[in-house]
């Protein structure tokens, strides 16, 4: 997971979905009036997509796993919870039919206090909750919220480990191409940093940018190295760093 900027919905949109938020409400207000609204809610979930799909990473990809594309308009929390957040756009995020189905579902973890233990791409920083190891590609929860969000999405599911190792050589050779062309002057090292920036599993560079230095001396190659500090210096900021 990386982090999102949610952008500001119109004026325009925030009529219609409260126009909608309505419609829940004099239906009942229970999960099974949200779940008949938002069936039949053509015009608000275009322009919902309209807005979600800009914001994810890439090609739309998958605001959970950032692998498969995004298909899913996803209630982040569930109708089942709050079936009057129908129509909220701050509960929405685009997901692929994986997460969304098969690993989130309807499950929302919350903790004594009652505030969600999942991360919200678009409110947290997810580098504050999980921390990736190189050496495994799995994500290691570092709070409460980070060790229920890789259950909940699934993010050491094996497909995922597998992406996000191919990832990590790909990353790394990509990052050595680019600081020779960076050295040289050349134009064609934007170019090839954009397309890294642009790729699945962007995490995984996300990650890299944020590696300590001492770690990073004992899980990457010493050409790397030299690539990896110019890289930071140039796109960390993208990163968080």
């Amino acid at each position: 997971m990386i982090p999102l900027q949610r952008v500001p919905a119109p004026s325009r949109t925030q009529t219609l979905l409260q126009r909608w938020t309505a419609r829940v409400q004099k239906a009942g207000a229970t999960t099974e009036a949200a779940r008949a609204e938002w069936q039949q809610a053509k015009a608000p979930k275009r322009r919902l997509r309209e807005l979600l799909e800009p914001m994810a990473h890439g090609a739309v990809r998958c605001m959970y796993c950032d692998d498969s594309r995004g298909t899913d308009i996803d209630h982040f929390q569930p109708l089942a919870c709050a079936p009057l957040r129908a129509f909220d756009w701050h509960n929405h995020l685009i997901a692929c039919a994986w997460c969304n189905s098969n690993d989130k579902r309807e499950l929302y973890p919350l903790a004594e206090d009652g505030s969600c233990l999942l991360i919200d791409p678009t409110v947290d920083d997810p580098a504050d909750h999980i921390l990736l190891r190189f050496t495994s590609c799995l994500y290691e929860g570092l709070t409460a919220k980070g060790k229920a969000s890789i259950e909940v999405f699934g993010l050491n599911r094996p497909d995922l480990l597998d992406g996000r190792a191919r990832a990590f050589t790909t990353a790394c050779l990509v990052i050595e191409g680019w600081h020779q062309r960076h050295l040289a002057r050349d134009p064609s090292a934007e170019e090839k940093a954009r397309a890294l920036l642009e790729s699945p599993f962007v995490d995984v560079v996300y990650s890299l940018a944020r590696l300590d230095p001492g770690i990073a001396e004992t899980v990457l190659e010493e050409r790397t190295l030299p690539a990896l500090e110019a890289w930071r210096s140039v796109y960390g900021s993208l990163s968080g760093v």
